[in-house]
This record gives C-alpha cells, structure tokens and sequence, in this order.
C-alpha cells in the first residue's frame, strides 16, 4: 500500500468561527493549533499545510486559572540595548486581547515556514464583528 500524500490542488479548507467567550486559554489555544496544522483531518500530513482557517471571536473575554493574571509576563525587546518591554497578563488583556490568544498559539506550532503559513490562517478579534462574512464560516464548538 503507498501512502498518501495529499496534492495541493486536493486539500479542501473550510472556515470556522469559535467564540472564545468564557474559554480557557491554553485550552482553547490547543484545539486552535490542533486545526490549524490539520489533525483533525483524515488526510493529515507533518510536511504539508492541511488545516482549516480559524476565526476567534470574543478575544477579550478569555479566562485563564489562578494567579495567571498578575504573575504571566509577556517580554518584547525593541532591539536597542537594554529596551526589553515586560507586560502581565492583566495589562495585555487590556491592550491587545488578539495577541494573547496569538502567542499562545504560536508556541504550539512547528517553528519554521509551515509553521508561519499555519498561523496567518488564524484570525483574532475583539468583540463579535469580524471582516470575513464572506466566507460563511461554520460555527464550531469547541
């Protein structure tokens, strides 16, 4: 028996919606990342990009367990000398909701240029409005 090795011209990807709307972050984070890489899919391939687009919604209403708010940091550095930026969780939240949800993702996928392509097909927004009503996507509980 030869194994399968889906073409791109045969890799069929659907759009979702999930309301992130009293979800756990890393949770919620591991079915993102689990449907973005496509083993969900009984076509699933490591070397090829075979999952779905993600549109998360409610970004600002994540929950996360315990002291996390104030204790988890988030560290950018601006690339001049001594500019490392440090933000909690709580602060974050308040700034930018999309980027929590973002980075946690991020960390659970492969880390090279499938990984990359895996991530621009997650969508994050704050609030319940989003520009891609175009292309109906599914509701999906997760």
């Amino acid at each position: 028996m030869k194994t399968f090795s889906p073409k791109a011209a045969e890799i069929r990807r659907d759009w979702y919606l999930v309301d992130a709307e009293g979800q756990t972050l890393g949770r919620l984070a591991t079915e993102l990342a689990r449907r973005l890489r496509g083993k969900h899919k009984p076509q699933y391939t490591p070397h090829a990009d075979v999952g779905d687009y993600l549109v998360v919604i409610n970004a600002e209403k994540i929950r996360v367990t315990g002291r996390k708010l104030k204790d988890k940091m988030y560290h950018r550095h601006t690339g001049y000398v001594g500019n490392l930026k440090s933000e909690s969780l709580e602060q974050l939240l308040q700034r930018a909701p999309e980027r929590v949800l973002q980075q946690a993702v991020k960390g659970m996928l492969p880390r090279n240029p499938l990984g990359r392509q895996m991530l621009s097909k997650l969508r994050v927004v704050r609030g319940t409005d989003h520009p891609h009503q175009a292309q109906q996507p599914l509701p999906l509980e997760l």
